[in-house]
């Protein structure tokens, strides 16, 4: 999957929130950020702001969430495999395990991979390659 982002202004605030997500299937439409609100300290008097929109990924697109499909699921074995045989580096977040994942496991994931690196590097071995393995 991929995303569009459509910019909008408005004079004043719209939201009154920095991100307002919407889950319902009525929204065809994500997310919107209202960026303003990541500075509360600032005055604006208009507001920039951005409409997010998932949709499928074209072969032009960037990809930003991963869909396991099988045509994926060959090449995601065929990545597994080569980065097993790559030294010195670990795999972690959406783009390293082809995974979706949400903020709070991405933290998560990030604490237990510091803490694992930290534990090979007093060891003397190697690091993870995976923060978990994607398979």
């Amino acid at each position: 999957r991929t995303l569009d982002f459509e910019k909008f202004t408005h004079d004043g605030d719209w939201q009154g929130c920095a991100v307002m997500n919407y889950g319902d299937i009525d929204t065809p439409y994500t997310r919107i950020t209202e960026h303003k609100h990541f500075a509360p300290w600032e005055d604006h008097a208009q507001s920039v702001l951005y409409r997010e929109t998932a949709r499928a990924c074209g072969p032009d697109d960037i990809p930003y969430y991963p869909i396991r499909l099988v045509d994926e699921k060959v090449m995601l074995a065929n990545y597994v495999k080569a980065a097993k045989t790559v030294s010195n580096v670990t795999f972690v977040g959406r783009l390293g395990t082809y995974r979706y994942l949400d903020m709070d496991v991405t933290i998560r994931e990030g604490l237990d991979v510091a803490a694992a690196f930290l534990s090979s590097q007093a060891a003397g071995t190697p690091p993870p390659v995976f923060s978990q393995v994607p398979l």
